[in-house]
């Protein structure tokens, strides 16, 4: 698999289920998420009040902000609860050979 256009940041064994860890990619605040068996990554800038997702709990394939209490969809980054309205970009992620790399070029602001 091809890693072109993505940015390595760090094993999968690094990552904890359910715990969001933030990492930085071309300038980039990025939160990576296990959850599932599957890596998310999401902005880790809250739409609503600009604080770090990172520091929120995961339920599911949902990060909750730690200030408001808005939860953000890892899939989409369409907020699902207020106060948040607009979403949050998502970055495509590929697991290679144990390493995770995300692709901050494209984001996905469905």
């Amino acid at each position: 698999m091809s890693t072109s256009g993505y940015t390595y940041l760090c094993r999968f064994e690094a990552l904890e289920e359910g715990v969001p860890r933030r990492f930085e990619a071309h300038g980039v605040a990025v939160s990576l998420v296990l959850t599932g068996g599957e890596v998310f990554a999401i902005h880790d800038v809250c739409s609503h009040a600009a604080v770090s997702l990172s520091e929120g709990e995961v339920e599911g394939c949902a990060i909750e902000c730690w200030l408001h209490g808005s939860r953000f969809d890892l899939r989409s980054g369409k907020p699902l609860d207020p106060p948040a309205t607009r979403p949050v970009p998502v970055y495509p992620v590929r697991v290679e050979d144990g390493s995770v790399y995300v692709d901050v070029s494209t984001p996905n602001d469905r």
